[in-house]
């Protein structure tokens, strides 16, 4: 027998397409369907009242809600001058990824030196209220600032040597960042 590599080739689809339209493969599938979900546990929910939010870019301290009695907070000087043993600060030693712990909550914030407004843009990883809205920060002699999208202070942190930063949230909250 002679035959065409055509001839072989229409043979060999043919037998392809034929054993393709037979499987079983998939027949098994379709007689499952799958078990139903369980419903999501009912809980109470509760209300309180917030308190007023303050205006944008206030600084006015009274403006603010205070801490809870039983949160430490990191004590700043009032007249905003950097507590004793702070150096002096550059952007570079600030720009790259910290791990930032805000009243015992954590997460990241990345400082990279692109300009942003005036100071660098800044990235919050997953961070809780209200350095959730950081934006950008900049160095000014020992201080670092946090700032949120219109410019307004949302920390100010000071060197606590070597890879570490303490402050204060602007509602009074401890923020620390280390590397």
């Amino acid at each position: 027998m002679n035959f065409s590599k055509s001839g072989l080739v229409a043979v060999s689809l043919a037998a392809l397409v034929a054993s393709g339209c037979s499987t079983s493969r998939f027949s098994s599938m379709d007689d499952q369907q799958p078990a139903p979900l369980q419903p999501a546990p009912a809980g109470q929910v509760t209300s309180n009242q917030l308190p007023p939010p303050a205006s944008p870019g206030s600084t006015d301290p009274s403006k603010f809600p205070t801490a809870p009695a039983n949160t430490q907070v990191a004590s700043l000087p009032p007249d905003g001058q950097a507590p004793a043993g702070a150096s002096d600060l550059s952007a570079a030693a600030v720009a790259g990824v910290w791990n930032a712990s805000v009243s015992g909550q954590s997460c990241k914030i990345a400082t990279p030196q692109t300009k942003f407004g005036a100071g660098f843009r800044a990235g919050p990883l997953h961070c809780p209220a209200p350095i959730d809205g950081i934006k950008s920060w900049n160095v000014a002699g020992k201080q670092l600032t946090l700032y949120d999208e219109n410019g307004g202070s949302l920390a100010r942190l000071y060197s606590s040597g070597g890879s570490k930063f303490d402050g204060q949230t602007s509602n009074g909250q401890p923020i620390s960042l280390t590397r």
